[in-house]
């Protein structure tokens, strides 16, 4: 378990917005994505707002490179996952990726370490290789749902998608605000045979 209290403290972490039970948080994600793609099942651990503590771990992870907030919200969403029945169905874990350009600038993919504690939980393969982001886009923040998703398409393709043929996928991401990115994602990874998708989220924007 990371060291939390090096950058939350324990009456802070308490203080978290968290959602209440699991089907909460299924519903939370699956209303953002209603009408636009299907998924078995959402997780996710915290609610978003602008100028809270949740905007201000994100903040840390993705612009101060602090990469220890993933692996500590990992290493928490992973014991939380436990009362869900449907785990055991989960064969591997995605992340969504970033533009290499995006990579090299950033030095790493802020949901890497989140991911990879997932998968240490689950005991699944962690894999970053079928996935990519071939289009380096620009900032999302002031972009309508239907432009964010017009930007996005063709941005990201698969690479050697037989590899997760047949499989449950669990891609994981930061954060869902609209939910533009994560649609896309889902709608190409679904077009790979025989998988099922599911999605984990550090927090979710209501």
């Amino acid at each position: 378990m990371t060291d939390f209290e090096s950058f939350v403290c324990l009456d802070c972490r308490h203080q978290l917005p968290v959602f209440d039970t699991p089907k909460l948080a299924d519903e939370a994600i699956k209303k953002i994505l209603k009408g636009r793609v299907s998924i078995e099942t959402g997780y996710t651990l915290l609610r978003f707002s602008k100028k809270g503590k949740v905007q201000e771990l994100i903040h840390q992870l993705k612009y101060k490179g602090n990469e220890a907030v993933g692996e500590f919200l990992g290493d928490w969403m992973g014991s939380e996952l436990k009362p869900y029945r449907n785990l055991e169905e989960i064969d591997v874990v995605i992340p969504v990726p970033i533009h290499k350009k995006k990579l090299k600038e950033r030095g790493y993919n802020q949901v890497e370490k989140f991911g990879k504690s997932i998968a240490k939980e689950l005991k699944v393969p962690y894999i970053d290789t079928v996935l990519v982001k071939r289009s380096n886009t620009k900032t999302q923040v002031f972009k309508t749902r239907l432009s964010r998703w017009m930007d996005k398409k063709g941005v990201f393709e698969l690479e050697n998608p037989s590899v997760l043929q047949d499989k449950h996928i669990l891609i994981v991401d930061d954060i869902i605000t609209t939910g533009s990115t994560m649609e896309v994602c889902v709608s190409q990874l679904q077009k790979i045979k025989g998988v099922k998708v599911s999605i984990a989220a550090m927090a979710v924007t209501e």
